[in-house]
């Protein structure tokens, strides 16, 4: 293996596979994570100059880290890790459903950050490593829907700063990536974020592909360990009331956005 490696969790659908296919571009060898996307992840895979798949549920976070410790015993050059996999249910901030939030946790925060760990101890490479934690923009335009999702995001983005402070001392950066409305999500039909995706400053839709395109610049430890990229057209710079899923229905309604 003489490529530099990257893992990306969730990377077998949707913005991780766009992240995958970005690295992969770069010249990188892709480990590409599911849980339950098997088939989509050979498939991807497949079509990858230098790939492979790895299942496992981060609802079980000691196998999730035993397989982190077991890969970085194998990848002689394993440069990045990039946490992308998540889960988003609905619940509201009247009333928090506790199973959506015990797995919204875990899955979303608790196995990221005990990745993040394991990489930072047992990965070797001989240059920067970086670990890339997927957040998202309500951590500053925070609205009342998806209240559990929204806690779990808020609980990830606050480990970067304290993984950046505490490993200082190693040749490793913590970065967040904050995505705004990229694709159709929740119970969105495709059409609607025509409308949806462009509630933000510059009345645009971000695409996948820029945020793949930011994961693959942080990758290269040229930013300060602990910042965070904002890739949502200026969505975070917001105050909606509302998710944009409902901002825009209640728009084509007839009410106010």
């Amino acid at each position: 293996m003489t490529r530099p490696a990257v893992l990306v969790t969730g990377g077998a659908t949707r913005i991780g596979a766009a992240i995958v296919r970005r690295f992969a571009a770069a010249g990188w060898h892709v480990v590409i994570h599911y849980r339950s996307s098997a088939a989509d992840a050979e498939a991807l895979a497949a079509t990858l100059p230098s790939a492979e798949t790895l299942g496992f549920d981060l609802a079980d976070d000691e196998r999730a880290v035993a397989t982190v410790t077991t890969l970085a015993a194998r990848l002689p050059d394993w440069r990045c890790l990039v946490n992308s996999a998540s889960v988003f249910d609905y619940d509201s901030v009247t009333g928090l459903d506790p199973a959506t939030n015990r797995e919204a946790m875990q899955v979303n925060a608790l196995a990221p950050a005990r990745l993040a760990q394991a990489f930072i101890a047992h990965a070797a490479s001989a240059g920067v490593r970086s670990v890339i934690h997927v957040t998202d923009m309500k951590i500053e335009n925070t609205n009342p829907d998806f209240f559990s999702y929204t806690m779990s995001k808020h609980a990830l983005a606050a480990t970067i700063g304290m993984l950046a402070k505490g490993n200082g001392a190693h040749s490793v950066r913590i970065y967040g990536i904050a995505p705004g409305a990229i694709l159709a999500s929740h119970d969105q039909r495709e059409e609607e974020t025509e409308i949806s995706h462009r509630l933000n400053l510059l009345r645009r839709k971000t695409g996948p592909d820029e945020i793949a395109e930011a994961a693959l610049f942080l990758s290269s430890g040229a930013l300060a360990s602990g910042q965070s990229l904002f890739v949502d057209s200026g969505q975070h710079l917001l105050d909606q009331p509302r998710d944009v899923i409902w901002l825009a229905r209640e728009a084509g309604r007839g009410g106010a956005a």
